[in-house]
């Protein structure tokens, strides 16, 4: 697969430190991702368009809880340790999220907890990264990315072919007289 065709995919990077952020940024920019980097839970949650708690709700009843994003996120990659929001916190509001839900999300720590590991994949994160990440680690978000746009190709397509059936089969719709 061609550096073009990569190009198409959008990371949104959540991390508090500024350091790990501006790496995990440049590591995925070299592998031709578009990249919105965020440093915190909560500004992710409000990139992606979901509002978090009842003060935001209050602040602005006009926005939906399930309001999707303008910008299409291809995957998240979170740190797990940070203030407020962890980025487990992050990864069951996404996967909670009717609209998010399909996003692949990797968490990246500092600490080798395999506890901690094996109850964010449990959770639905599709990778555990150690901190420093990599571009070996970036190298295994391809297939994620992949999978991620095969199955939005299909639910649009079912979602054409149920238009299709309904209109077919619309009442509006009268029968030839015989």
């Amino acid at each position: 697969m061609g550096m073009a065709a990569e190009a198409q995919f959008h990371v949104l990077a959540v991390d508090d430190s500024l350091v790990d952020r501006m790496l995990i940024e440049r590591l995925l920019k070299t592998s031709s991702f578009h990249v919105t980097a965020v440093d915190s839970g909560c500004k992710a949650l409000k990139f992606l368009g979901l509002v978090e708690d009842e003060q935001r709700r209050e602040e602005l009843p006009f926005v939906a809880p399930e309001t999707h994003q303008d910008v299409e996120v291809n995957l998240i990659i979170t740190d797990y340790c940070m203030p407020g929001m962890t980025g487990y916190d992050l990864l069951r509001k996404i996967k909670e999220s009717k609209s998010l839900k399909d996003i692949p999300v990797v968490i990246m720590s500092s600490e080798n907890v395999p506890s901690r590991i094996n109850r964010c994949l449990e959770e639905g994160a599709e990778e555990f990264f150690l901190k420093p990440v990599q571009q070996s680690d970036v190298n295994k978000l391809r297939p994620h990315l992949l999978k991620s746009k095969v199955k939005e190709e299909e639910d649009q397509l079912i979602n054409n072919k149920r238009k299709d059936t309904e209109e077919s089969y619309s009442p509006d719709k009268t029968r030839p007289k015989m």
